[in-house]
């Protein structure tokens, strides 16, 4: 139990028995007013009677409370359990999304794959293009390297500079 539902529960039962042991003095007729009238009456009955009527307010408040507590957790858990499932088939609507397009790929690849030959063919083609231009380009360069060391040779010799004689051999 809650340390406060304790305390309440040792007020009540101190209460219960300073009234039993002086139940006496609290049944003995008082004088009261009522403002427009006077009674006599045992003022601790009805002291009593009152406190055990704010008693019972209390513990139906408290009953009114729990309940409605109860009654919004599972209202709470019903919702959760419904967002739950509606994330669940949303998850499971993805997936089955993926898969389908990821087999629709893999048609597709597959497809690709049927003509092997013929793709490989294209390829080598292309190669073989690319190389000859390869070797077309390098062959124009050295070319071009040659013939400027020509001029540069041409040059140096109308300047009356003379060069070393080559050597066979290319050193």
């Amino acid at each position: 139990m809650k340390l406060r539902t304790v305390f309440l529960l040792l007020v009540l039962l101190l209460v219960g028995a300073f009234s039993a042991l002086n139940w006496q003095a609290f049944t003995t007729p008082t004088p009261l007013s009522l403002g427009v009238a006077q009674v006599e009456a045992p003022l601790g009955v009805i002291m009593l009677g009152a406190i055990a009527f704010l008693t019972a307010v209390f513990l139906v408040f408290v009953v009114y409370v729990q309940a409605s507590a109860l009654f919004d957790s599972r209202r709470h858990a019903q919702e959760l359990q419904l967002n739950r499932e509606l994330a669940d088939k949303a998850e499971a609507s993805r997936f089955t999304e993926l898969r389908s397009f990821l087999e629709g790929e893999l048609q597709q690849l597959s497809g690709r794959g049927a003509t092997p030959a013929a793709t490989d063919a294209a390829i080598l083609e292309r190669l073989d293009r690319l190389e000859k231009q390869v070797l077309t380009a390098l062959e124009q360069s050295a070319n071009s390297v040659a013939a400027c060391v020509g001029e540069l040779e041409d040059r140096l010799e109308t300047k009356g500079n003379v060069l070393p004689a080559r050597r066979p051999g290319g050193t």
